[in-house]
């Protein structure tokens, strides 16, 4: 599963992007905002703070090199 890991830069990456979409979400008002856009600023920040990031892992499973 450490392969899965992400880098220091990525989760600089994810904490950018999910507080900048989340300070989006706060300039334009929580209720004015649909809940769809809750959820990718939600899972940017899970992905900085645990350091996996499921995207990243389905994507790397789908288009994996083939050895040999």
């Amino acid at each position: 599963m450490d392969k899965y890991k992400l880098s220091a830069s990525m989760r600089l990456f994810f904490t950018l992007a999910g507080s900048m979409l989340w300070l989006g979400i706060w300039l334009t008002g929580f209720a004015t905002v649909h809940w769809v856009m809750y959820l990718p600023a939600t899972f940017f920040l899970i992905a900085a703070v645990s350091g996996i990031c499921p995207g990243i892992i389905i994507t790397k499973l789908i288009f994996s090199e083939k050895s040999g």
